[in-house]
């Protein structure tokens, strides 16, 4: 047997006027994205916006439905959607924020969202940058395996 110790780079903002000015854009989108969520049964509204190599920026917001869990999480519809109009353009950033964080907390994709933006990611050929909004601290990261570091790969499968 051995203990294996994983280490998680990332950078902790105290304010988002201390990011580079493309991270400032990204999750302004973002959270004007959250106030478009759809949430009538948890409350929890989440907002994230995609941006991708050509400079475009999408945006998508969590939507509820009364049969969960046909709903769907942000971070999916803004990149789901992304991926189907602009097929060819690579991924290169992500946004997440709600207003639903607790004094110290930051916004967390779900499994599936880690899984969804592990895929884009290699399609992209590039770590994924992330930003993670949060009431008392920004979370920046660069590349999903700081999320996700047994996420399941295209490769996997052959």
């Amino acid at each position: 047997m051995r203990d294996i110790i994983f280490q998680i780079n990332y950078r902790e903002y105290e304010s988002d006027a201390n990011l580079t000015e493309v991270d400032q854009q990204l999750l302004f989108k973002a959270r004007e994205a959250v106030q478009r969520g759809y949430a009538p049964y948890s409350g929890f509204r989440v907002g994230a916006a995609v941006l991708l190599q050509n400079a475009i920026i999408i945006t998508g917001n969590n939507q509820e439905n009364a049969a969960y869990p046909s709903g769907l999480c942000a971070e999916r519809t803004a990149l789901f959607y992304a991926a189907s109009q602009y097929p060819n353009v690579p991924i290169k950033a992500i946004a997440v924020s709600t207003f639903n964080l607790t004094s110290s907390g930051h916004a967390r994709p779900c499994g599936a969202c880690l899984q969804v933006m592990s895929e884009y990611e290699d399609l992209a050929g590039q770590p994924l940058h992330i930003v993670l909004d949060g009431s008392a601290r920004i979370i920046v990261l660069d590349g999903i395996d700081n999320l996700l570091p047994f996420r399941f790969r295209r490769d996997d499968l052959k």
